[in-house]
């Protein structure tokens, strides 16, 4: 009976319901997509009584909480989609990288990526999602960029890199 719901949904039915929640976000709560912050949320709430100027008491991390609300939601949804609502589980990573060299890769690339979401002042789903649908240049332009840098690393890096440490 609901067959449908343990199948993976086609691009023409997940792309507009994904795309659709962001004009809904905005026009109902005046709020961005964006999942990068959180970080800064979590930091502030558990700190408050910090000198970084990026978490100063200025900052009103209770303004974003929903936010907090959303990523336990991401990934709470997340669980429930490969767990209960699949025929077959997807493992998230090959074993190789259960191993030293490939835990190594996996903390760096997080690294890089924090870093970069930081720099480019967001992740790819709040600029690709969000800011793109706002018409924003310097998010089409980030997510120009991070197609290019995904295509590099996936066609270039990757394939040096991996077999050097053993994981390819």
């Amino acid at each position: 009976m609901l067959a449908w719901l343990l199948e993976p949904w086609p691009w023409y039915v997940s792309g507009p319901m994904i795309g659709l929640t962001v004009p809904l976000l905005l026009l109902l709560t005046g709020k961005n997509l964006g999942i990068s912050s959180s970080l800064r949320h979590i930091a502030a709430a558990c700190n408050p009584r910090t000198r970084l100027p990026y978490l100063t008491q200025e900052y009103n991390w209770r303004d974003h909480s929903w936010n907090l609300i959303f990523v336990a939601g991401v990934i709470i949804g997340a669980f429930i989609g490969n767990f209960l609502l699949s025929t077959e589980p997807v493992t998230f990573l090959p074993p190789q990288y259960a191993t030293l060299p490939g835990m190594v890769v996996l903390f760096v690339g997080g690294i890089l990526i924090g870093f970069g979401t930081r720099y480019a002042d967001g992740c790819t789903s709040g600029h690709t999602i969000m800011g793109i649908s706002a018409l924003s240049l310097s998010s089409l332009i980030a997510t120009v960029f991070f197609f290019v840098g995904g295509l590099l690393a996936t066609w270039l890096i990757l394939p040096w890199l991996l077999p050097l440490l053993g994981l390819g």
